[in-house]
């Protein structure tokens, strides 16, 4: 069985070494995600400092019986995005590099020199989309969560979860297509 890092936690103190072990295993997916949501990597720093301060501080309102780990780590996250667009009063805009890669499919050096015209398009596409399905891209892709986790965060089914994915890949990839972007 493998050593939860939570569980290494005495007296209400979590030891510099679990909270290693979480930073190192969670980072980076926790920082994507926020990158995805946000489009501004200097502030995405901050925020991802900010979310494990807050694992660090909040982890005794971890339940294991009531969500994963991954789940309220996350939960931490997309609350401290919305707490930024709260403060800055902006709307959520992703790395549209990244999604192009989620959207077209991986192809050869030429197409990618094409991929790299196309942003504008993916904007618009993108745009298409509500907030609720671009966050939903957002976790799945860019923090790597699993329908189900994502299920949990939203209050909804692992299937609906994965209907709204497809729905919004499917958009994406015909709204490209109607532009002469992608064939």
């Amino acid at each position: 069985m493998v050593h939860h890092p939570l569980s290494d936690v005495h007296d209400g103190i979590m030891s510099a070494e679990s909270f290693t072990q979480i930073y190192n295993m969670y980072y980076k997916r926790v920082h994507k995600y926020i990158c995805y949501r946000i489009n501004n990597h200097h502030a995405a720093e901050d925020i991802c400092s900010h979310v494990f301060e807050m694992v660090i501080s909040k982890y005794h309102t971890f339940s294991p019986g009531k969500s994963n780990f991954e789940v309220w780590l996350f939960a931490i996250a997309r609350n401290a995005v919305t707490d930024y667009f709260r403060s800055q009063k902006k709307r959520a805009h992703f790395s549209l590099h990244s999604i192009l890669d989620l959207v077209l499919p991986k192809s050869s050096p030429e197409d990618l020199v094409i991929r790299d015209d196309n942003h504008q398009a993916l904007f618009q596409a993108l745009a298409k989309l509500n907030d609720k399905e671009r966050n939903i891209i957002a976790m799945k892709y860019a923090a790597g969560l699993k329908n189900s986790e994502i299920a949990d965060l939203l209050g909804v089914s692992g299937s609906q979860i994965g209907v709204v994915l497809y729905r919004c890949l499917k958009k994406l990839h015909k709204e490209l297509e109607a532009g002469g972007q992608y064939e």
